[in-house]
């Protein structure tokens, strides 16, 4: 009996080792199963450089139609930049016209002189609302920035040595910007 119950216990224990893998069977699904692993990474990663690769496509055709774009509104601002300021001139132009065609015809000088006085004073008033200011030059010290000296007189007095005598034209600035220097006359 002793024995039949060591036969069944070799028996059972030999079954059991049969049914247990052993360390090589182990170590090959474990190869197996990082193989898929690195294989289902490999997928992963493929996915991945596709989708960023589609992305930059995607920034890169964005980019160049923003470029395009902003190419052709420099150009149209260039080309047609002026236009609010030229819409806003042409009614002193109109106002020439009529002056030109007044003074054909007309016997009193004061009349036309008053008309072509108001015409230039609309002409300035138009400059100013576009940013335009005149130089002022009438005894202001002489600056670089702001002048630009034709002629030097000696000074009739101690006060006007550095000063600005006349101007022999007139600077303008465009928002803080000087567009034409004064062209002026200075006391040594």
């Amino acid at each position: 009996m002793k024995e039949e119950k060591n036969e069944e216990i070799e028996k059972n224990e030999t079954q059991q080792e049969a049914e247990q893998p052993t360390a090589e069977t182990e170590q090959n699904i474990q190869e197996e199963e990082k193989e898929l692993t690195i294989e289902e990474q490999l997928e992963a990663a493929n996915a991945e450089i596709a989708n960023l690769n589609d992305q930059l496509l995607r920034k890169i055709a964005e980019f160049d139609n923003y470029r395009k774009r902003t190419i052709k509104e420099k150009t149209d601002l260039i080309l047609n930049g002026g236009e609010k300021t030229i819409i806003t001139i042409l009614p002193v132009l109109d106002d020439m016209e009529r002056a030109l065609k007044n003074m054909q015809q007309a016997d009193d000088v004061k009349a036309v002189l008053e008309g072509v006085e108001l015409i230039y004073k609309k002409f300035i008033d138009i400059l100013e609302k576009q940013g335009v200011s005149i130089i002022d030059t009438k005894e202001a010290d002489f600056d670089v920035d702001l002048h630009e000296a034709v002629a030097q007189l000696p000074a009739p007095t101690p006060e006007l040595k550095g000063k600005v005598m006349d101007c022999t034209l007139t600077g303008y600035k465009l928002n803080e910007k000087v567009i034409r220097h004064a062209q002026v006359v200075v006391g040594v």
